[in-house]
């Protein structure tokens, strides 16, 4: 049996942040995501997670200024210090929150030269930063339609990286609508690298919504991971059309929530 996880960055957005604990719980999710933490009191997330006795599964290392169109700066070689301070801020967060995962995306390159070297230093180190805190990190693949020039924009890339860095802690978090837009495959990408896959996130294509909404036959999708026994989070990462309990009518209809 699959388990859902609510992305409370992109759903209930009607609702102020702590109030979508709520609404999420009342929907029947034991689990939550959000892109971050920071800025926020973790006593603040954590009284809200307990009220509801929920899972915090997933939040994202610092990406820079994300308002003024950062995406991720971990390939970048003169931002080498500020990518130790995100580590400083993850783990941080991390020891008080509990997530069992942290992403992080590569963001583009800059400038000339090769971005891979200063990819694997900076994985190689946060990797190891959140292993002695029992946290794994996870690399989500983005197609460059979203971020241009997004150097890690595969699956298949992000494991041959892993492969480089040589760590037991690093794993990819796999998002249906990156993979759908950068010309992948799921019925390819996920028998051959489900066992490098330890999160995964949904939305339907076109146009980023929720299932049911688009082009994607999740019957098929849920089936498939059910019979390659996928044990992790399978997180509704999506914008929804109206309101957002109304959002999960074809996923109720499909069995796959109550």
């Amino acid at each position: 049996m699959l388990r859902f996880a609510a992305n409370l960055t992109m759903l209930y957005t009607e609702y102020p942040f702590y109030e979508r604990f709520d609404r999420a719980a009342e929907a029947g999710f034991e689990a939550v995501e959000f892109f971050f933490p920071y800025g926020l009191e973790s006593a603040d997330i954590q009284q809200a997670l307990d009220r509801n006795q929920q899972q915090l599964v997933l939040f994202n290392m610092p990406l820079g200024d994300w308002d003024a169109g950062d995406r991720g700066f971990a390939a970048q070689p003169a931002r080498r210090e500020e990518f130790r301070r995100a580590i400083d801020q993850a783990v941080s967060y991390g020891q008080q929150l509990k997530p069992p995962r942290i992403n992080c995306p590569s963001g583009p390159a800059a400038g000339q030269g090769d971005p891979l070297p200063t990819l694997r230093e900076n994985f190689a180190l946060a990797a190891s930063a959140l292993k002695a805190h029992d946290i794994q990190l996870v690399l989500e693949p983005i197609n460059h339609g979203d971020v241009p020039g997004a150097v890690i924009s595969g699956v298949e890339q992000a494991v041959r990286l892993f492969d480089q860095i040589g760590s037991d802690n690093l794993a990819v978090q796999y998002d249906l609508w990156h993979s759908l837009r950068a010309g992948e495959d799921p019925y390819r990408v996920l028998p051959t690298f489900i066992d490098r896959i330890a999160h995964i996130q949904i939305a339907d294509v076109p146009g980023r919504h929720q299932p049911g909404s688009g082009e994607v036959d999740f019957e098929r999708l849920f089936t498939l991971l059910d019979n390659l026994n996928y044990a992790g989070w399978v997180s509704l990462e999506f914008h929804p059309q109206g309101a957002t309990d109304a959002s999960f009518a074809h996923l109720r209809q499909l069995g796959v929530l109550k």
